[in-house]
């Protein structure tokens, strides 16, 4: 039994009394070396408990099989089912996946985008931080032609790969679903900078469907969120609640910030959805676990990670340069639960 080392290829060799050379060719069958040497080598090199090291092959030939993916954080049960996805379509074609955070921060965005590039990674993958405005950082891989795909918090103008839904008819829906269920006060809590464009185009479609149905676009009722987070949620929702009258519905960016304006509610004794009815956003787990159960608009992020992974994939496999960057928009559906269910609601209080 060998000694707890990393064996290498020089062990081998001395075991053998072979050159290093022959070992490294006879471990890639190489027609060179005879199939007897092939299979002495390979029974040796398994018995010595011998790895590839795949990462300095792939330094050698600039190709290390390995896509980068850059997100806000692993946390977020959409960003959670977005690696599973990329994960899935790149064990498929043999390649590894390096996950970075940056917990929404531009700096660790930038320090992160360099690591991977360091790193030698054959594509990119990237969900936009919160306080990215600049994204020049990404020029160093498409200046090296290394395919990058930004999914979900895309730029507005960066030519390059996207993954995207169609967030302004997302928006739409949502807000038009508070209206059938009899809102004519409705709130909308976005994020993000001017530079991105999710929450944006959400809050377009908000803006939207109030005209199409003449209701007032009531500038208090819409708040700018810091992040995307429950105490963020806390904080807006009290706000919302402090006005007279409050909004009698709530389009939320995110599950976890329906979430929050719920218990809020809660614990200021305002009725959902007798008194405000509420939609968020992804159809996270934690949306169908609270009480009332949250209405909400699907994000199929899992779908938009095996995209993403594909379009790296095949962009890798293929030899011409394609300047028509492929821009994929998936479509989205509104889940009605408990949470907006006001019509029910108040027939029930008529009853």
């Amino acid at each position: 039994m060998e000694e707890n080392k990393h064996v290498t290829i020089y062990d081998i060799a001395e075991r053998l009394n072979l050159a290093t050379s022959t070992i490294s060719r006879a471990l890639k069958d190489h027609h060179t070396i005879s199939d007897k040497t092939i299979k002495k080598v390979k029974k040796t090199a398994e018995e010595m408990g011998f790895v590839p090291n795949t990462l300095a092959a792939g330094l050698r030939g600039n190709k290390t099989k390995t896509i980068g993916v850059l997100i806000p954080t692993v946390t977020q049960p959409f960003l959670s089912s977005l690696i599973s996805g990329i994960e899935i379509t790149a064990q498929k074609s043999d390649y590894t996946v390096i996950i970075m955070q940056s917990h929404d921060s531009y700096y660790e965005e930038v320090n992160m985008a360099k690591s991977l590039y360091s790193n030698r990674v054959s594509g990119v993958i990237c969900s936009l931080a919160m306080e990215t405005r600049d994204t020049s950082h990404f020029q160093q891989f498409s200046n090296n032609n290394i395919p990058l795909v930004f999914v979900d918090r895309v730029p507005k103008d960066y030519n390059t790969f996207r993954v995207v839904i169609d967030n302004y008819t997302a928006g739409y829906k949502a807000t038009k679903h508070l209206i059938e269920q009899g809102c004519i006060r409705i709130a909308h809590l976005t994020a993000g900078s001017e530079f991105g464009n999710l929450y944006n185009e959400r809050k377009r479609g908000y803006i939207e469907a109030l005209k199409d149905h003449n209701l007032p676009i009531d500038e208090e009722l819409i708040i700018n969120l810091k992040s995307v987070t429950y105490e963020e949620g806390v904080k807006a929702s009290n706000q919302l609640f402090d006005l007279d009258p409050i909004p009698d519905g709530l389009f939320a960016p995110g599950d976890i910030i329906a979430v929050s304006a719920v218990q809020t509610a809660k614990k200021r004794g305002i009725k959902v959805p007798d008194e405000i009815a509420i939609i968020g956003f992804n159809n996270d787990p934690i949306s169908q676990i609270i009480d009332p159960n949250i209405s909400t608009i699907t994000h199929p992020a899992e779908k938009m990670g095996k995209a993403a992974a594909e379009i790296i994939i095949k962009n890798l496999k293929s030899q011409k340069s394609d300047d028509a960057k492929e821009i994929t928009f998936l479509n989205t559906e509104v889940l009605a639960r408990e949470s907006s269910d006001k019509k029910k609601s108040l027939e029930t209080i008529v009853k």
